[in-house]
């Protein structure tokens, strides 16, 4: 069976890094990733109730690519995503009990309870899309970036995909318009190894996926994607790059989901993966990594922890609570957003 491994340094060496940041960023960076892991644990243990009408897509363990990348964004910047979309949505500043109802299928969901997990909106944050097709996210976000350019908008489009998003011949093509126009995207592949339960070596030849991406022309890098400060250093350099006119930046950041494809719970019982690869990465788990790093910089105590722990509960549960009690669509919102000639 083969195995994928963490093959990066960690927050060695970045110690040198906090002066460039500052602490109260650096500990808000933590905050952000704890609270999508315990909003995540209790969308998982509450699923089995089968009050959440919508399949789910678990981003347990991949927190620091979406926070990374959405501390260096505007409210402004336009953020695209696949069906994995809660990390994404959370991160970008979605309202949380908007969410939580959408989820539930209530009229006041961020998407009037048409969406589900799969199609989180808000577009008052810049969450402008989100498609459960594989790669289906990533020519609107090259249109977008068109938009942009042509009406001289200070404005960057960012579109989240996986592995398997490369696979796809929209890709390549978008890649390919996005070269030549030097459109202000950026195109981030998540490369958690796995597309459902097919291994990646299963379906692509041997290769560097950042590699391939920098054949069509545009500046391509690989960013360890549990380091959540090597996220954000990598999006806010391809930022820059994209407000000054050079154009699209691609960004693979290997990451590993801690649960199964999709639902909850982790299914690696059925024999796709290794359950000591699942161990290993949790080992290097982006939350334990980044906290042992603060907590040896002196910037946060395990007493802090717990009383953030304690506050994003509260907030979790009055959520849930609020979604729970939301009012159904009725037969009239049918209706709504419904349009002919």
């Amino acid at each position: 069976m083969i195995r994928y491994e963490y093959s990066e340094n960690g927050y060695q060496g970045w110690g040198a890094a906090r002066g460039r940041f500052q602490d109260e960023f650096l500990v808000r960076l933590f905050r952000d990733m704890l609270r999508i892991r315990l909003i995540e644990e209790e969308i998982e243990r509450r699923y089995h109730q089968d009050q959440m009408k919508t399949p789910i897509h678990l981003v347990i363990g991949q927190e620091a690519t979406s926070v990374g990348c959405c501390a260096a964004l505007r409210k402004t910047d336009l953020l695209y995503s696949s069906h994995r979309t809660h990390g994404n949505y959370l991160a970008k500043s979605g309202d949380l009990k908007a969410m939580l109802c959408e989820m539930h299928c209530r009229i006041n969901g961020c998407v009037g309870s048409r969406g589900g997990s799969m199609h989180l909106i808000d577009k008052s944050v810049g969450m402008a899309g989100t498609s459960a097709i594989v790669a289906g996210a990533i020519p609107i976000a090259a249109g977008s970036a068109l938009t942009a350019q042509l009406q001289g908008l200070d404005r960057v489009s960012v579109v989240f995909f996986g592995d398997a998003g490369t696979e796809e011949g929209v890709t390549s093509e978008s890649l390919n318009f996005a070269a030549l126009k030097k459109l202000p995207v950026i195109f981030f592949c998540e490369n958690n190894f796995y597309s459902v339960q097919s291994p990646l070596a299963t379906r692509q030849p041997p290769r560097e996926i950042y590699k391939w991406a920098a054949g069509y022309g545009i500046a391509s890098v690989r960013v360890d994607g549990a380091n959540v400060l090597a996220v954000y250093e990598a999006v806010r350099e391809a930022v820059k790059r994209a407000r000054e006119g050079g154009g699209a930046t691609f960004i693979e950041a290997p990451v590993y989901r801690f649960r199964a494809h999709g639902g909850a719970g982790d299914d690696s019982h059925t024999g796709y993966r290794d359950t000591a690869e699942l161990k290993a990465w949790e080992e290097v788990c982006p939350i334990e990594t980044y906290f042992r790093f603060l907590a040896d910089a002196g910037l946060i105590t395990i007493a802090q922890r717990e009383h953030m722990h304690a506050e994003i509960m509260l907030e979790v549960i009055e959520a849930f609570d609020y979604a729970l009690a939301s009012p159904n669509p009725e037969e009239k919102d049918l209706y709504a957003h419904i349009y002919s000639d």
